[in-house]
C-alpha cells in the first residue's frame, strides 16, 4: 500500500509558495514533474500552487485586482503540455534591475573571470552569468572575451609550478636587452593591469620578478625545480632590489606611501598626513618611470636625479606634441585665398 504524502499545514504552504516562486524565475520553462521532484512534493500539490499563483498579485491604483496586477503563466503550455512559463510578475518584477548595458559588462568581466586557469569549468560562474542574462530590463549584448598572451603565460606558469618543474623564457628587460632565463616559479602577482612572475632566476642565482608581458618564447619544462629558502619564496614586497639599480627620489602626498607597497619606498623624510614627503625607489632603468608616474599621475613628482627627472619629462612632452599635432590637423582651415 503506498504511503500518501504528508499533510502540508498553512506554514508548510506558504513555505512552499514563498520558495516556488523564485525558482520559477530561475527557470524560464519548467516540468511541473520537475518541480515537484525538486520540492519533493506531488504534481497535483504544484498544479494547486501554480493556479493560486495565477490569483495572486497586489491591487492598483483603484483597490481592484486587473490583469496587470496578477501574476500571469502561459496557459496553454500549462494545460497541454503539463508546462510552467511564467509571463508576467508582480511587485517582484518592480524591484530595482541592471540594464541591459549593465549585465553585459558584469557577464565580460565573469567570461574574464572564468578564463583564468583557476576559475575554470566553475558552475557558480556560470549560473550567476546565466541569472544575468535573464534578470536585466533587456537582453545583454552578446560580448566574447578572448584570451590574451598573459592568460596563456598564466596557465603554462602555474601547471609550472603544480608540477613543480621550472620554466624556460626569452627576457626582454627594462634597458631594453634580451636574455634567456630559466626559472624556478614560485607565484605569479597582478599589480594594476600587470602580471609578474616570481621565481629563482638561475642566470642571477636569485630571486627576481619577471613582467609576463615581456616574454616570449615560454615553454614548461620536465626539470625538477629546486628547493628554496622560504625567505627567499616570501619576500616583503613584490619588486626587490639588486646591486645594479639606479635610485630615484620622489615626492608625494604621505598619505600615498601605501599605494607603493609593492614597490618597497624608502621615506627619506616625515610629513604630517596630507603634506608631501619625499621616498627612494630603486629601478633598474630610468625608463621604467614612465608607466609608474602614468599609473599615479598628479600624486607623484620625480625630484632627483636629473637624469630621471629628464627623461620623464621628455616622454611627457612627446605625448603633449603628439595632441598638439592631432589638433592642428583636425583644426578648419581659416586661411585667406
Amino acid at each position: 500500500m503506498t504511503a500518501k504524502p504528508a499533510a502540508f499545514g498553512a506554514s508548510d504552504k506558504l513555505t512552499f509558495l514563498l520558495s516556488l516562486v523564485p525558482y520559477l524565475m530561475d527557470h524560464d520553462r519548467v516540468s511541473v514533474a520537475a518541480v515537484a521532484e525538486h520540492f519533493g512534493v506531488t504534481p497535483e500539490r504544484v498544479r494547486d500552487a501554480v493556479n493560486l499563483i495565477a490569483m495572486s498579485g497586489v491591487p492598483g491604483e483603484t483597490r481592484q485586482y486587473l490583469h496587470g496586477d496578477l501574476f500571469d503563466i502561459q496557459w496553454d503550455e500549462f494545460e497541454t503540455n503539463d508546462t510552467i512559463v511564467l509571463t508576467h510578475l508582480v511587485a517582484i518584477d518592480d524591484s530595482p534591475r541592471f540594464s541591459a548595458r549593465e549585465a553585459a559588462a558584469l557577464i565580460a568581466g565573469l567570461q574574464y573571470l572564468s578564463a583564468l586557469p583557476e576559475n575554470a569549468d566553475k558552475e557558480a560562474i556560470a549560473s550567476l552569468m546565466a541569472k544575468l542574462s535573464r534578470s536585466s530590463t533587456g537582453a545583454p549584448s552578446q560580448l566574447a572575451v578572448s584570451r590574451t598572451d598573459a592568460d596563456v603565460a598564466i596557465s603554462v606558469i602555474q601547471g609550472a609550478v603544480r608540477a613543480g618543474t621550472q620554466v624556460e623564457f626569452d627576457y626582454l628587460s627594462a634597458r631594453g636587452s634580451a636574455e634567456h632565463r630559466r626559472v624556478d616559479p614560485v607565484r605569479i602577482e597582478s599589480v594594476d593591469n600587470d602580471w609578474y612572475l616570481r621565481g629563482w632566476c638561475h642566470l642571477r642565482g636569485a630571486m627576481r620578478t619577471f613582467r609576463l608581458d615581456r616574454m616570449s618564447a615560454l615553454t614548461s619544462t620536465l626539470v625538477p625545480a629546486d628547493t628554496h629558502d622560504d625567505d627567499a619564496q616570501q619576500p616583503g614586497a613584490l619588486f626587490v632590489s639588486s646591486a645594479d639599480d639606479l635610485t630615484v627620489t620622489i615626492e608625494l602626498p604621505a598619505s600615498a606611501l601605501g599605494l607603493l607597497a609593492d614597490y618597497g619606498p624608502e621615506p627619506t623624510s616625515s610629513a604630517a598626513e596630507g603634506d608631501l614627503t619625499r621616498a627612494s625607489l630603486r629601478v633598474s632603468h630610468f625608463h621604467g618611470l614612465k608607466r609608474f608616474v602614468t599609473g599615479l599621475a598628479g600624486v607623484v613628482t620625480v625630484v632627483e636625479p636629473g637624469a630621471a627627472r629628464q627623461t620623464v619629462a621628455d616622454w611627457a612632452a612627446s605625448g603633449v606634441a603628439r595632441y598638439d599635432a592631432e589638433s592642428d590637423r583636425s583644426a578648419p582651415d581659416t586661411a585667406r585665398p
